[in-house]
């Protein structure tokens, strides 16, 4: 039986229905998947240190890149550079992605930031005035592809002390990969809202707001010089602050349950409810579909498949799988370029697609844009791996 909503907007089922009976039964047997081989109480133990090695090893240093990123990021907002690149971006948005150049605006926010961001600029009855009807819901896309990027660059980059080689051309590659997965989404977005709205309909603009912005100019705080400095460096290292917090749920969860899919037992063959143990369910899986990666992404290892799977669910727990590969010898510098772009251009679109999609009065279109970034995301692995081919044979 479908959900009930109230006047409130909550929804409601029966006490009992179907879902009562088979959640339960779907539970138990993903349970049973890993006791059965680990047993039960090395199960347990291994979920709550793998958990916890998760939150001290990974998740405080991600947070840390989260703060000091937010506090750059804020200062190149502050001080005029984000207006510079959107000056810049401006004269490629039409041709590459199809949207009017303020939606280069989007990019740079997202990028500084995370997917949500476009939402900020949504609200702006000044910057939806440059969009067409069919135009605007292709943000969640556009958005979306380049969210986390700087943290996931920054992220990736720094493992290069651990690969025994510099990262930044693979980062590079990865980037450019995530930009071309960016435009096959948005593009294909487009094709879907132009069937939906018509070419021509411009939004009504009854949920943006009046911007207060004067034309060409651009907001600062008051005070001076070095106040603004202080200012715009301790918000924005609050706003990754709560950025890096934000993403304990999806690494301890998601990541957890990946790892465990992902790893084998321990050195000596045995279980132990040591953390980081597994049942290698997933490289299983992908060595069957090994003739088809291979070609796609050029995975060194059928490990490797962890890494995209969690980005569709959350990007720092991908970057935390990315460092837990790296450390095992199963990621190479070609594998880091697909992260890259993978993880950049999915950044957890799964669990974020929906809310934004909603917030923008397009529900009726989530199906399709949950879709085409799929597509976007995969076309990003394959040109991440195919541009780092072709650059090493050239190298």
């Amino acid at each position: 039986m479908e959900s009930e909503k109230n006047e409130s907007g909550v929804s409601y089922k029966p006490e009992l229905c179907l879902e009562t009976y088979l959640f339960p039964v779907f539970f138990i047997a993903l349970f049973a998947l890993f006791a059965v081989q680990m047993g039960l109480a090395n199960t347990l133990n291994t979920i709550m240190n793998t958990a916890y090695r998760l939150l001290i090893d990974t998740v405080l240093y991600i947070t840390a890149i989260c703060v000091i990123m937010g506090a750059v990021s804020s200062l190149l907002s502050e001080f005029g550079f984000v207006s510079l690149a959107n000056r810049i971006l401006q004269p490629l948005m039409a041709p590459v992605f199809g949207l009017p150049g303020a939606a280069a605006l989007g990019i740079v926010t997202t990028f500084l930031s995370d997917n949500p961001a476009i939402l900020a600029l949504a609200e702006d009855r000044h910057f939806r005035r440059y969009f067409t009807k069919h135009q605007f819901p292709a943000l969640t896309n556009l958005g979306t592809a380049f969210g986390m990027g700087l943290i996931v660059c920054t992220y990736m980059y720094s493992l290069s002390p651990q690969m025994g080689e510099s990262l930044g051309s693979a980062v590079l590659v990865g980037l450019a990969g995530a930009l071309i997965g960016s435009v096959v989404s948005t593009r294909l977005m487009l094709v879907f809202t132009k069937k939906y709205y018509g070419a021509e309909a411009y939004d009504s603009f009854s949920a943006g707001k009046e911007s207060a912005v004067p034309k060409n100019m651009r907001p600062v705080r008051d005070g001076g010089i070095a106040s603004r400095i202080m200012a715009s460096s301790l918000e924005g290292g609050h706003a990754g602050l709560k950025m890096g917090v934000s993403i304990v749920p999806g690494v301890l969860i998601i990541c957890t349950i990946m790892m465990m899919l992902i790893n084998g037992p321990s050195a000596s063959g045995e279980y132990t409810g040591s953390a980081y143990e597994g049942i290698r369910l997933l490289p299983m899986l992908a060595s069957k579909a090994d003739f088809l990666l291979r070609p796609l992404f050029g995975f060194s290892s059928p490990e490797a498949i962890g890494v995209p799977v969690t980005a569709l669910g959350a990007a720092g727990a991908a970057l935390s799988l990315t460092a837990s590969l790296v450390r095992s010898g199963l990621a190479n510098a070609g594998d880091i370029a697909v992260f890259t772009a993978m993880c950049m251009c999915w950044s957890g679109y799964l669990s974020t697609h929906a809310s934004m999609m909603d917030s923008l009065d397009c529900k009726d279109l989530i199906g399709k844009a949950i879709l085409c970034h799929t597509i976007g995301g995969i076309a990003a692995g394959a040109a991440a791996h195919w541009l780092f081919v072709l650059l090493s044979a050239l190298g």
